[in-house]
């Protein structure tokens, strides 16, 4: 028990650490935020005009609701994928990357704590926009399932933060440009996995690449439950996916950073930022 409770104190030190560096750097936070809710309206006002885009008559309500769905999904599960892929690009950083290795805490524990502080984070990162957002549109909400969508959410939290371990090694083994490759995977994830669209438009190909993705079965589930009011026993068919991605995930990614750590302090490459 006494070993338990230190796992969990030095967990909430992670969290606890992060935080304070969000607070450190509050000019930047407050720029990214602005950015974040501007870059949200802008999306969302694509739906509100697309009756004059097209010059047909279009269900504006709905399309503004599909489109906030998937740009607050994204954002959120970005977050949280962001917090945990760069984490060893933000110990290089701030130059504790040493201190952080060599600290008598597992490195279960450190993303554990890395974890909490990017659920915590991007829960509010995103409820912000959702609230500047909906000064600015009439949401209808009526009809939506919000405990049913926040099972889905959940479970699509979970199988972020195993894509997020397994996308932490590449800084990790490439020091000079490994955050920036962290990027190029996010950004591949958002290309097939319908964030703006249906995965239906895309090629058969891409279509078969989307089912590998969590963030496709998130923001189906998400919509199912928010736009179509969905009984929560039917987004199961979403969870369950999304359980096992996560339950096989996390394994796989903790057991590739050990290697990928080992490796790097074998190589000299822990301290390396260019």
């Amino acid at each position: 028990m006494a070993q338990l409770m230190h796992e969990l104190r030095a967990s909430y030190a992670f969290v606890e650490r992060n935080f304070n560096l969000v607070k450190r750097y509050w000019g930047w936070e407050v720029v990214w935020l602005v950015y974040s809710i501007v870059n949200s309206l802008a999306i969302t006002y694509i739906g509100a005009g697309m009756e004059t885009i097209s010059g047909q008559a279009v269900d504006t309500s709905y399309l503004v609701l599909y489109l906030l769905v998937g740009t607050l999904v994204w954002h959120y599960l970005s977050i949280v994928f962001d917090s945990i892929s760069e984490m060893i690009a933000w110990e290089r950083w701030e130059g504790t990357i040493e201190y952080t290795f060599m600290a008598p805490v597992s490195r279960f524990t450190h993303m554990v704590g890395t974890t909490l502080f990017s659920l915590v984070y991007g829960l509010l990162h995103t409820g912000v926009i959702l609230l500047v957002v909906a000064l600015f549109f009439r949401l209808d909400l009526s009809r939506a399932n919000l405990a049913g969508s926040a099972v889905v959410l959940i479970a699509g939290s979970v199988s972020f933060i195993g894509l997020g371990i397994v996308a932490s090694v590449l800084p990790l083994l490439f020091p000079e440009r490994g955050a920036q490759m962290t990027h190029v995977v996010q950004a591949l994830v958002l290309l097939v996995s319908g964030v703006y669209y249906p995965i239906s438009v895309l090629p058969d190909w891409m279509q078969a690449i989307a089912r590998l993705s969590p963030a496709t079965y998130v923001l189906e589930g998400m919509r199912k439950g928010v736009l179509g009011g969905a009984p929560t026993t039917d987004l199961l068919h979403y969870v369950w996916p999304l359980t096992l991605m996560g339950i096989a995930f996390i394994p796989i990614g903790l057991v590739i950073f050990r290697a990928a750590e080992r490796y790097a302090k074998r190589t000299g490459k822990l301290k390396r930022s260019g």
